[in-house]
């Protein structure tokens, strides 16, 4: 059975993150349904080169203009088994918490909340204060799954992209997919992939 599920990608740091999560998703047959919001081209760009853009589309079933409050994921009839939002922004963050639809990816994850689907939240700030932890309080109080980017040091990475690819697997996993081998899954003092 094939998995549907939207990624939303916002203006935080972390754009390798979400191209990682695109990538795991397609190795994994899913359909998914990507919306990029005006925030985070600039960052992608920065963070990943100007072709990257290109890069997200081509691994999406889907692409969905941030503005585009007619897409199908806007509404609560589109059947979706879940979304993402990696790397999650503050301001996107709270959006979501507070029903703001300003653009299409809080619209989307305010309709994935209301239908009671699963929402994987990858916030990227640090410090936080305590409005971004209220946001977050609120979110997980509604159902949400709050998933710091945060690398399972068990695993002993030895690259930028081992760290990547197990937070990304984490992700995936949270919202239903498995990631097979790309996640190293706890096994005592035995470690195995």
């Amino acid at each position: 059975m094939t998995r549907r599920l939207i990624v939303g990608v916002t203006g935080a740091s972390g754009a390798v993150l979400a191209l990682e999560t695109l990538r795991q998703l397609a190795q994994a047959k899913a359909e998914t349904h990507l919306v990029v919001s005006r925030g985070a081209e600039p960052t992608i760009r920065h963070e990943l080169g100007h072709a990257a853009l290109a890069d997200f589309s081509a691994l999406a079933t889907w692409t969905h203009s941030p503005d585009n409050l007619a897409a199908p994921i806007a509404s609560g009839s589109f059947r979706s088994d879940g979304m993402i939002v990696v790397p999650c922004s503050m301001r996107s963050l709270a959006a979501i918490a507070h029903g703001f639809g300003e653009n299409l990816v809080a619209r989307a994850a305010d309709v994935t909340l209301k239908e009671k689907r699963c929402l994987v939240i990858a916030p990227r700030e640090a410090p936080l204060h305590e409005g971004h932890l209220s946001s977050m309080l609120a979110l997980a109080r509604m159902g949400a799954i709050i998933a710091p980017p945060v690398p399972p040091f068990y695993a002993r990475p030895s690259s930028f992209e081992d760290v990547i690819r197990e937070i990304a697997a984490r992700l995936v996993n949270w919202v239903g997919v498995d990631p097979g081998g790309q996640m190293t899954r706890w096994n005592g003092d035995s470690q195995q992939r």
